[in-house]
């Protein structure tokens, strides 16, 4: 095993995430939409798990208001049970804590054990269902975490900070 290192995902990590999101999900996201979130969505936020500099993981979130809610968590096929995916869900749990954050929630196939026993492990509740949610019309779990760690926005070194001066 390499170097292994936490930071927000960058251009330079879209291949490879696109790489770990296509070999992740049955209907995955488009490279230029991953991209798209990175460079232009203000609400997006990325946090991706490097080995030797290369994406092996990565967990994204969405802020909106008060809650950030959670996109996509996928870890690298041959670098899954490793406690990468749960790194990388740390790390944005913290980053949306020190971004001011109230509650994060996410929806997950109602098939996923795996996935599920993570988000109960890092404190997430199930809360509802989507009928149909997904392109197979497998329902979804709505779980929600609703304390969110102390914030430390001073300490963070993934927190995005607008600089007023540059407006």
């Amino acid at each position: 095993m390499g170097e292994i290192t936490v930071g927000l995902m960058t251009a330079a990590d879209v291949d490879a995430v696109h790489e770990i999101e296509v070999a992740s999900f049955a209907t995955p996201w488009s490279r230029e939409t991953i991209l798209h979130d990175v460079e232009e969505n203000q609400c997006a936020r990325y946090v991706v798990v490097r080995e030797d500099g290369r994406a092996i993981a990565y967990a994204g979130v969405w802020f909106i208001l008060d809650e950030g809610h959670i996109t996509n968590i996928a870890v690298r096929p041959d670098r899954r049970g490793m406690g990468y995916g749960e790194m990388a869900a740390r790390a944005m749990i913290q980053l949306a804590a020190d971004s001011g954050m109230n509650w994060m929630t996410l929806e997950v196939r109602r098939s996923n054990a795996a996935a599920q026993a993570l988000y109960h492990k890092l404190g997430f509740i199930d809360v509802g269902y989507r009928k149909r949610y997904y392109e197979n019309r497998e329902d979804a779990l709505i779980m929600a975490l609703e304390q969110l760690p102390e914030g430390h926005p001073e300490d963070d070194p993934l927190l995005v900070v607008e600089n007023p001066d540059s407006q």
